[in-house]
């Protein structure tokens, strides 16, 4: 942790090919995430209310129970480590703490608000409706400017120097040391 936190990766060049690996595939899961959403759905209440609750105009059935808890079950826990990986990765880009605070809060809450919405569509009221693609959009914001956000910090962390740098004794400095007992050496 106080590696990443005091910024030596920024001069180690395999840890720096090992986020940039890891920006690779969250990049894809993120324009992937658009290709799944309007495969099955676009940004109108309606048309996702027909996608949860089905038709009878276009005799699509309504999602079952069982479709519902199998794919809340692999979106939770993959999703669960997504963003753990992506918002840690993001805390250490530099930046205010409240905003910090705001993106990672934000991101979860968006992310399981787009998880739940429906849940809420398909069992409660397809008013509910409304929430998914607001949802969606937000979640993918935050993820976008997260990444964006990480990939910058990447570009230009092989230029800066560490955050807190530890100065070496210079050979010719005389100056006395202290032992580690408190006594001067």
């Amino acid at each position: 942790m106080k590696y990443m936190e005091q910024g030596g990766f920024q001069n180690n060049p395999l840890t720096r090919l090992t986020l940039w690996g890891t920006f690779v595939f969250l990049t894809g899961l993120w324009v992937s995430n658009f290709g799944m959403y309007f495969s099955r759905m676009g940004l109108s209440p309606a048309s996702v209310a027909v996608y949860y609750r089905g038709s009878d105009e276009t005799f699509q059935p309504a999602r079952t129970f069982g479709s519902m808890v199998e794919s809340s079950h692999g979106h939770f826990a993959m999703m669960a480590m997504v963003l753990l990986v992506l918002t840690h990765l993001y805390v250490f880009v530099p930046g205010p703490r409240r905003l910090k605070t705001a993106f990672v809060g934000g991101t979860f809450a968006a992310t399981f608000l787009s998880e739940a919405s429906g849940w809420l569509v398909r069992f409660l009221h397809p008013g509910f409706a409304i929430l998914k693609p607001a949802a969606f959009l937000a979640s993918q914001a935050f993820l976008g400017l997260m990444l964006g956000l990480l990939a910058s910090f990447l570009l230009t962390a092989a230029r800066r120097r560490p955050l807190q740098a530890v100065a070496e004794p210079r050979a010719d400095d005389e100056t006395p040391r202290r032992a580690a007992g408190g006594g001067a050496s």
